[in-house]
């Protein structure tokens, strides 16, 4: 935990959630839930980078006449007696 809860302990939540009503036990693990979605969703967002966005300084993207050029001369010397 960060700044002025950081001290706080999950065995002393724990003590003051189980001095709570049902009621309030509930209410409390909705609030905590949500918080939770929250910090999952922001990390979602800074794990989702674009693969092409991590190329993009290459250059443009080669065309289909190009990868199916590459893929001829690639075979070309392939060893088909081996396969």
């Amino acid at each position: 935990m960060t700044g002025a809860n950081a001290g706080i302990t999950l065995e002393e939540v724990l003590t003051l959630a189980e001095q709570l009503s049902p009621v309030d036990k509930v209410r409390l693990i909705e609030r905590v839930a949500l918080d939770v979605e929250r910090a999952l969703d922001t990390q979602r967002q800074r794990r989702s980078v674009s693969l092409l966005g991590l190329v993009k300084d290459l250059g443009p993207a080669p065309s289909e006449e190009e990868i199916d050029s590459a893929r001829r001369e690639a075979w070309a010397s392939f060893p088909a007696d081996d396969v």
